[in-house]
C-alpha cells in the first residue's frame, strides 16, 4: 500500500478535528442544528483516518488527495464491505468521514470509507452535465475558472479512487456501496445510475439533484435509501418527493425517511444509524 500514508500525527488530528468542529458547528448553528458531542471512540476513528494520494493523469495532477477509513476488524484475506461517500458543494474529503458518528457505523459494521474529492469542491461528480456548465457559468461572472470538463474530471476522480480500492484491498465486490450528503447526493443518483453494474445499495441524503429521476429506469435493481428533511433550506423538498414517485412508480426497492423537522445538516447526520442498517441488509 505504497500510495498510502498516514495523514495525522495525534497533535495534527486533535487539530483538524477541532477545525472540522467548528466549521460544522457555525453551519449547523445558522440552519437550527447542532453536532451533538462526540464520543471517544468518534474522536479515535477520526484520528484514523488516512489520507492517500494517486496520479489523476487525466487531470494532470500528480498527488489528488483521498481520504480512507479502514475498520479494525479488516483482514487482507476476507472480503470487507466498501462504501464510497460523496461530500457536498463547498466542502471537502473530510467532510463524510466527520458526517456525525458515521465512522462509529464503518467501525460497527466492518465497512472501509473512501471519501473522494470529485476533483474539486463544486464539482458535482458529473450530475450538472460533463462540462458543468452551472458552474461554468456562475463562475465566469465572478471570475473564476475552471477546466471545461469539470464534470467529467469530478466523475473520473470518484471512478478512480473506486479502482484504488479494489486494486489495494480485499473488497467485497457484491458489497460496494454509495452514499452522499446534497451535491453528493445529486452524485449518488447520478453515478448510481451511469455504472449500475457495480453498487448493492445507494443512499442519498438531502440530495441536489438537477436532472430527471427517468435515470431511475437504470436502477430499478438495486436498493435506495433516501433521507430528507420536510424543513430542508437548501434542497426542495418536493423534487426529493418526486425521485420517490418515479422509484414507487418503478417498484424499486426503497426506503425513504422524510425526517419532521428536519433540516439540510441534521436529516443525514441523525439518521445516519439507519442508513448503515439498510446497507447492511443488502448485497448483489
Amino acid at each position: 500500500m505504497q500510495a498510502i500514508r498516514k495523514s495525522l500525527s495525534i497533535h495534527f488530528a486533535l487539530g483538524v478535528i477541532a477545525i472540522l468542529l467548528l466549521s460544522l458547528s457555525l453551519t449547523a448553528r445558522a440552519q437550527g442544528w447542532q453536532q451533538p458531542p462526540r464520543s471517544e471512540a468518534n474522536l479515535n476513528a477520526l484520528a484514523a483516518v488516512q489520507i492517500a494520494t494517486y496520479n489523476f493523469s487525466q487531470a494532470d495532477i500528480e498527488n489528488m488527495e483521498y481520504a480512507i477509513y479502514i475498520p479494525s476488524s479488516y483482514d487482507a484475506n476476507k472480503p470487507t464491505p466498501l462504501v464510497m461517500a460523496l461530500h457536498g458543494v463547498g466542502s471537502g474529503i473530510m467532510y463524510m468521514m466527520e458526517y456525525n458518528n458515521l465512522l462509529e457505523y464503518a467501525e460497527q459494521y466492518g465497512y472501509i470509507i473512501a471519501a473522494p474529492m470529485g476533483y474539486n469542491e463544486r464539482g458535482w461528480y458529473g450530475a450538472r452535465g460533463l462540462g458543468n456548465e452551472f458552474n461554468a457559468s456562475r463562475n465566469a461572472r465572478i471570475g473564476i475558472e475552471e477546466p471545461a470538463n469539470l464534470g467529467l474530471l469530478s466523475e473520473l476522480d470518484v471512478m478512480n479512487v473506486l479502482a484504488l480500492m479494489l486494486e489495494k484491498f480485499n473488497i467485497d465486490e457484491q458489497r460496494i456501496y454509495l452514499i452522499g450528503q446534497s451535491m453528493g447526493g445529486g452524485g449518488s443518483w447520478y453515478l448510481g445510475s451511469k455504472y449500475p453494474q457495480i453498487w448493492a445499495a445507494l443512499a442519498p441524503m438531502a440530495p441536489a439533484v438537477y436532472i430527471s429521476p427517468d435515470i431511475l429506469t437504470n436502477i430499478t435493481h438495486i436498493p435506495v435509501m433516501v433521507v430528507m428533511g420536510d424543513e430542508d433550506e437548501l434542497v426542495d423538498l418536493e423534487t426529493t418527493r418526486q425521485w420517490v414517485a418515479k422509484m414507487d412508480e418503478l417498484k424499486m426497492n426503497y426506503e425513504y425517511i422524510e425526517v419532521a423537522g428536519g433540516s439540510h445538516s441534521s436529516a443525514g447526520r441523525e439518521n445516519i444509524g439507519l442508513v448503515f442498517e439498510f446497507l447492511s441488509q443488502h448485497s448483489k
